[in-house]
C-alpha cells in the first residue's frame, strides 16, 4: 500500500547515490542502542547525556510488546514504559532516535518481546502471515505506531527512522508477512525512512529485506565484506550496520563475554572506512530487572540469560565510562564533520562498601504456599494454562508409593524443578534429566515439585515454546493426578505480598525468605553479593532487582540509587538451595571471569 506513504522527501532521512542525506545534507548515522526498558526511568536523562559524549547523533531503541501488554488487551505506556518521555530527553540531548517496534525484537528479551498470552494461544503461528498472529499485531500496532508517529521528525519530534521487524532473515522467509509489517506501520502514519536489518548472508538477506525499502545488516566482524555483499545486491543504498556488536551478552554458568577496545574500535574504523553508518549494540546494556531476562537453547539445552546486561559496552551498566568508550569516541569525534566533543560526565557516585546481617524467615515451601491460592488439577497445569508468565509454581500431589524403589519421571519439564518427598529434598531435575528414584513403603506421600521459568527462549525455532510441566509426572509407568497447583508471579508481588509470605511460617535455616536492611543518608547506586547463598531472587524495597545464581558468571546485582530511599531500606531475598548469613555491597561490578568473544558468521 505504497501509495498511503506520504512522498520520501517528507522524511527527515533520506538517501541518494550511496550517501544518507538529512534534511537534503550529507550525514552519517552514528548511533547507539539503548533500551529504556532496562534502565530506570530516574537514570534515563543521564544514560542518554552519556550517549551523546560518546560522539553519537543518534539513539536506538526496541520496542518490547510484552513489557507494555503484559494481559491481553492492558497496555500501558505510563512510567518505566514511558518511550514518548524517553523519546523526548534524547531529543533534548539533541540526538535522533530511531525506533524498533517489532512485533519480534529478539534483543535477549524474554520470549522475544512477545506476550507469553499470545505465544501460549493453542495453533498460534508466530512471525508469519498466519490470520490470528496479523490480528494481534494489528492491534498492538494500533495503540503503538500512532505514539510512535507523532514523535516523528517530520512532526517536531526526534523520531528519524523505524526498523520493519528484526533480524527476519534468521528465521524465515514469508514476505507476505514482512510487507504486512511494512503496511502496518505505513497505514498507522510513518513517514519517516523505513528499513530492514538482518545478517550480513545472502541466506538471512533474502528472507528478512523488502524491495524498495532499505536494507540494513548486523554484524561484530569483516565490515568489508558486509558491505560489499549489501552493495552488490542494493546499488544507490547508504551502508548501514544497524548493529555493531562491540559486546556479548551472557549465560548462567558459562563465561562473562567480552571484547577489547582496541578490536571494537578497529571494526568500527574499518564500518567508517567503507562510508559507513552505524550503530553500537550495545552503547549501554543496563539491567534485565525482575525477571525479563531471556534465554538461548543449543539444541542441548536451555541456556538462560544472566540479570546484567552489561555487554561489555562502553557505557558501563551502572553509567561508568569505560576504556573502550573512549577508544570508539576517538573514532566517532574524528571523522570530518563531527560536531566538537561535548564534556565528559564524571560516573556516577557509588555508596559505601559495606556488610549488612541477614535475617531469615519463613522457610521455602511454608512461606510460598502461604503466597498463593491453590487451583486444584487433575493433571499438572502449564504456566501458559495459569495464566501466569514468569517466576515459579508450586505443584503438589500425594501419590501411594508401593514398598521398594521406583522410577520418578517429570515429562516436558521447562526449565527446572526442585523436587521434595514430604518436605525432604532429594532432586534437582532439569529439561535434560527429568528421572530420579524414591524409595516406596506402601504409603502415600507429599510430593512436591517448585518448578522455575529461567526465561522465555527469545531466538530460533523454540521461540514462544511454553513453560512449566508440561507432559506429567510418572511413578514407574503409572500417571500421578490430583494436584495442587500454586501459581507464584514473583515479579508483579508487591511489597505486601513479599512481607507477607517472608512472615508466613518460620525459618528453617536452609532455604527460603531473609531480609537485610540498608540505611543511607543519601541514595546512591550500588553492586549488591550474596555470598553463601545459592540460587534465587532478590527485591529492593519491593522491586525485583532480579536473579542470582552461585554457579555465575556474575556475582553482584546492579542497584540503580533510584530504588533507594533516605533512611532504611529493605532487602528481601528468596533463597531457594542454601541461605547466607549477609549480604554485602561492593563499589565494583563482579560480572565474572572474562572470555573474548567476537561474532564472525563462520
Amino acid at each position: 500500500m505504497r501509495g498511503i506513504r506520504d512522498s520520501p522527501a517528507a522524511a527527515t532521512l533520506t538517501y541518494a547515490d550511496g550517501v544518507f542525506l538529512r534534511n537534503g545534507r550529507p550525514h552519517r548515522v552514528l548511533a547507539g542502542s539503548l533500551h529504556y526498558f532496562r534502565v530506570h526511568p530516574g537514570q534515563w536523562a543521564d544514560r542518554l547525556g552519556r550517549l551523546a559524549a560518546l560522539g553519537l547523533n543518534t539513539v536506538d531503541t526496541y520496542v518490547p510488546w510484552n513489557f507494555h501488554e503484559r494481559a491481553a488487551g492492558d497496555t500501558r505506556f505510563d512510567g518505566p514504559r514511558d518511550l514518548a518521555r524517553f523519546a523526548r530527553l534524547a531529543q533534548e540531548e539533541g540526538l535522533d532516535v530511531i525506533v524498533r517496534p517489532g512485533p519480534y525484537i529478539c534483543a535477549e528479551w524474554d520470549n522475544g518481546g512477545l506476550p507469553a498470552w499470545l505465544t501460549g494461544t493453542a495453533g498460534m503461528r508466530l512471525r508469519t502471515s498466519h490470520g490470528p498472529f496479523l490480528e494481534a499485531l494489528d492491534r498492538w500496532f494500533d495503540e503503538l505506531i500512532p505514539r510512535v508517529a507523532d514523535l516523528q521528525a517530520g512532526r517536531g519530534g526526534p523520531v528519524a527512522a523505524v526498523q520493519i521487524e528484526n533480524e527476519y532473515g534468521s528465521y524465515g522467509d514469508d514476505q507476505a508477512y514482512v510487507r504486512h509489517v511494512r503496511d502496518a506501520l505505513v497505514e498507522r502514519g510513518i513517514t519517516e525512512l523505513l528499513y530492514t536489518a538482518d545478517g550480513p548472508t545472502p541466506l538471512m538477506q533474502d528472507g528478512g529485506t523488502l524491495p524498495g525499502e532499505l536494507a540494513a545488516a548486523t554484524f561484530g566482524s569483516r565490515p568489508g565484506q558486509a558491505a560489499a555483499l549489501l552493495r552488490s545486491r542494493r546499488s544507490g543504498e547508504p551502508f548501514l550496520c544497524a548493529e555493531f556488536w562491540n559486546g556479548w551478552f551472557d549465560h548462567w554458568g558459562e563465561k562473562h563475554h567480552v571484547r577489547s577496545a582496541e578490536s571494537a574500535a578497529e571494526t568500527v574504523g574499518g564500518i567508517l572506512d567503507e562510508a559507513g553508518s552505524v550503530s553500537l549494540y550495545m552503547a549501554h546494556g543496563g539491567t534485565n530487572f525482575g525477571l525479563w531476562a531471556g534465554a538461548n537453547h543449543d539444541g542441548g539445552g536451555i541456556q538462560p540469560t544472566v540479570t546484567s546486561y552489561d555487554s561489555d559496552a562502553p557505557i558501563a551498566e551502572n553509567g561508568a565510562l569505560t576504556p573502550k568508550f573512549f577508544a570508539l569516541r576517538e573514532k566517532l569525534t574524528a571523522l570530518d564533520g563531527a560536531g566538537a566533543k561535548r564534556p565528559l560526565p564524571a560516573d556516577p557516585p557509588l555508596l559505601a562498601p559495606r556488610e549488612l546481617p541477614v535475617t531469615q524467615n519463613a522457610a521455602l515451601l511454608d512461606g510460598l504456599r502461604a503466597a498463593a491460592e491453590p487451583v486444584h488439577a487433575p493433571l499438572p497445569l502449564s504456566f501458559e494454562e495459569l495464566s501466569l508468565t514468569s517466576g515459579l509454581v508450586l505443584y503438589e500431589a500425594e501419590p501411594l508409593l508401593p514398598p521398594g524403589n521406583h522410577e520418578l519421571t517429570v515429562t516436558g519439564l521447562h526449565d527446572r524443578a526442585q523436587v521434595f518427598v514430604d518436605g525432604t529434598p532429594v532432586a534437582v531435575l532439569d529439561r535434560e534429566s527429568g528421572s530420579f528414584s524414591v524409595a516406596g513403603t506402601g504409603v502415600r506421600v507429599r510430593l512436591t515439585l517448585l518448578v522455575e521459568n529461567q526465561g522465555r527462549i527469545n531466538y530460533g525455532p523454540l521461540l514462544g515454546q511454553g513453560k512449566g510441566i508440561l507432559g506429567g509426572v510418572w511413578v514407574d509407568r503409572r500417571q500421578v493426578h490430583g494436584w495442587t497447583i500454586r501459581p507464584l508471579p514473583l515479579d508483579e508481588w508487591t511489597w505486601s505480598q513479599t512481607s507477607r509470605a517472608g512472615a508466613a511460617a518460620p525459618p528453617d535455616g536452609r532455604t527460603g525468605f531473609a531480609t537485610a536492611t540498608l540505611t543511607v543518608d543519601e541514595p546512591a547506586d550500588a553492586f549488591v553479593a550474596l555470598p553463601g547463598f545459592g540460587k534465587g531472587f532478590l527485591w529492593v524495597n519491593g522491586t525485583l532487582l532480579g536473579r542470582y545464581w552461585h554457579i555465575g558468571p556474575q556475582t553482584t546485582l546492579y542497584l540503580p540509587g533510584p530504588l533507594l530511599n533516605p533512611g532504611a531500606n529493605t532487602l528481601t531475598v528468596l533463597e531457594l538451595e542454601h541461605l547466607g548469613d549477609r549480604i554485602t555491597l561492593h563499589n565494583r561490578p563482579d560480572l565474572g571471569p572474562p572470555e573474548e568473544y567476537v561474532e564472525t558468521f563462520d
